[in-house]
């Protein structure tokens, strides 16, 4: 599992790490979004197209519904009663019924369907069936075409049901089965296949001493989600070269229960280090790939890597610790999904800093941080390998390399599973004290919010 090095290490295994750090934060962001091309659209079976951004004009196919049918259970009639029985489904004569079921194709001369309660089956004066209303009917029922869904009614052949360019929700999907359709043009979205790796992590019970859980199989294919690709599976691997190369080198790997379809991007967890463990970069250039991001000048997260392969294929090394992973996925990820998926950068907004934060020269720091009282006030509990901060975090700062006073603007960008982070204008510090009550005046001296958040 690869950690992340510290400040300043020292050594030839410090220089090497300082060495890779090419990119700044903006820039690996940036380089990730513009190095993928949209995914072209493309048909989905109707089951699958749900969310996804519809390419292409959903037009009726067929008249709907494509017949008249009855809207109740009871007798389809032709004419005034009373009336004679038939056969359900023949055609029927002038003063002939025949029963029927809601739903029911309405036979040729049915003119309108008697509800069941309303219909009274006895017989004439000779012993035979008769049918005649009953129960709650009026005078005059059933009218010509009472209780009779007539074809077409709820839209023509060629009638337009919904526009391209609408997210598809269930309900859409429902009128495009009713319009005739088995499958759906829509954008295309990046299928993400996920490799996790490492011989010491355990996916159930309690870990021993040198086991850790699992992370990122439980977070990984919603993150996906959210971030606008579709999760494709998860293959577990150990620490070896040849599994990895394996890996990567299976275009379609035998996953159970995901389509036999080629990734688009392949996300790896840990290798990305320089230990005789970390195989990413090895295997990907044994593959004919090349690095587009070797390494960000950030913590935690420095080690991230993005590669692409000859067959077009995207591999994102993350970090093997979760939290360094899930910042690494946030700056490379994001905008490397949203480029592929026909999205735009995600958004960084502004945060007033509830502290100050030192400088850290020649390095972005990501500090998942919570809002008190308008202010972005660093989490707890943010160590590489920690979750606890992350889990209760409202967003993430993005700390410049010479670090913030307090109250000054700091970047700061959403977390895939939270709301949006508050423009300046609407943050609760900006707002109007009540009426009638005198505004709060401001601490005399720099306050640090954080020892309020435990």
């Amino acid at each position: 599992m690869t950690e992340d090095a510290p400040s300043g290490a020292g050594g030839p295994e410090g220089q090497e790490a300082h060495h890779h750090l090419a990119h700044t934060w903006e820039e690996a962001r940036q380089a990730a979004f513009d190095a993928a091309t949209p995914i072209p659209a493309g048909p989905v079976a109707l089951g699958l197209a749900l969310g996804r951004r519809l390419d292409q004009d959903i037009v009726a196919l067929q008249d709907m519904p494509h017949y008249a049918s009855s809207a109740m259970d009871g007798w389809v009639v032709n004419g005034t009663g009373p009336w004679i029985p038939a056969e359900p489904g023949t055609r029927l004569a002038p003063h002939q019924a025949s029963p029927i079921v809601t739903g029911g194709l309405i036979p040729p001369g049915g003119k309108a369907v008697l509800r069941s309660e309303n219909a009274v089956l006895g017989k004439d004066d000779d012993g035979l069936p008769i049918l005649t209303t009953g129960g709650s009917a009026r005078p005059g029922e059933p009218r010509t075409g009472q209780h009779i869904r007539k074809a077409g009614e709820e839209a023509l052949e060629g009638d337009l049901l919904v526009a391209a360019g609408v997210e598809l929700n269930p309900a859409h999907l429902a009128l495009a089965a009713l319009g005739g359709y088995d499958e759906l043009r829509v954008q295309g979205k990046p299928l993400v296949r996920l490799l996790l790796t490492g011989s010491e992590v355990v996916a159930q019970g309690l870990p021993v001493p040198g086991q850790v859980r699992d992370t990122f199989g439980p977070q990984l294919p919603a993150v996906v989600t959210m971030l606008g690709g579709i999760p494709g599976g998860q293959q577990k691997i150990g620490d070896s070269y040849p599994e990895w190369l394996a890996a990567l080198e299976d275009v379609v790997p035998e996953v159970p229960g995901v389509q036999d379809l080629p990734a688009d991007v392949v996300i790896t967890t840990g290798g990305t280090g320089r230990s005789g463990t970390d195989h990413l970069r090895r295997a990907v250039a044994e593959l004919g790939g090349r690095l587009l991001v070797d390494g960000v000048a950030m913590r935690p997260g420095h080690p991230a890597v993005l590669a692409e392969l000859p067959d077009g294929r995207f591999v994102l090394g993350l970090p093997g610790n979760p939290l360094a992973a899930m910042m690494a996925l946030c700056t490379v990820g994001a905008p490397l999904l949203a480029a592929l998926g026909h999205g735009t950068m995600p958004a960084v907004q502004q945060v007033p800093s509830g502290t100050v934060i030192e400088p850290e020269p020649g390095r972005t720091r990501l500090m998942p941080f919570r809002l008190l009282y308008g202010m972005a006030s660093p989490a707890q509990h943010t160590g590489p390998g920690m979750m606890r901060g992350l889990a209760s975090a409202d967003g993430v700062m993005v700390v410049p390399p010479h670090g913030v006073q307090l109250g000054e603007p700091v970047p700061a960008f959403a977390l895939p599973w939270g709301p949006p982070i508050p423009a300046p204008a609407d943050t609760p510090a900006k707002a109007k004290p009540k009426s009638g009550r005198a505004a709060a005046k401001p601490p005399a001296g720099p306050v640090d919010w954080s020892a309020l958040l435990g």
